[in-house]
């Protein structure tokens, strides 16, 4: 299976892209040069990882019948400070709300993404470390 995008050019450092006949506007900060009327393309590596895992965990929770009441799934990206500035680890925090949520099938779930299937993060981990964390907030 092959993926693809297209981007295309509109002015000064913006791009207009279309994931999936998804409309995304692309630029840079004032000061890259850009004229900050989208989002930057580095951040988007963070919510790919997060949104692959977040599918992953709420499907596999959905078949272990946890229901949960809320989900925030936060990606930090540790960059390098000289060009090229790659990013040289990523951390995924998951915090969980709900009623006595069982912790180890959150940890299981959590696990079976990172482990089985979440495509961004078996990519992402063959450059850079990927570490996580769990937190429960009871309602």
């Amino acid at each position: 299976m092959k993926r693809e995008v297209t981007i295309d050019w509109q002015d000064g450092l913006e791009f207009l892209a279309d994931l999936d006949g998804h409309k995304v506007t692309i630029d840079a900060d004032e000061q890259s040069g850009g004229k900050n009327r989208g989002a930057k393309p580095k951040p988007f590596m963070l919510l790919a990882l997060a949104g692959c895992t977040g599918m992953d965990v709420v499907s596999i929770l959905k078949k272990m019948k946890v229901e949960v009441e809320g989900l925030s799934i936060k990606v930090e990206g540790d960059m390098q400070d000289e060009v090229p500035k790659a990013f040289q680890a990523m951390h995924v925090i998951y915090s969980f709300k709900g009623k006595r949520l069982p912790e180890d099938k959150l940890k299981k779930a959590v696990e079976l993404s990172k482990e089985k299937y979440c495509g961004v993060s078996a990519t992402l981990k063959q450059v850079i470390p990927i570490t996580y964390d769990i937190k429960v907030e009871e309602t």
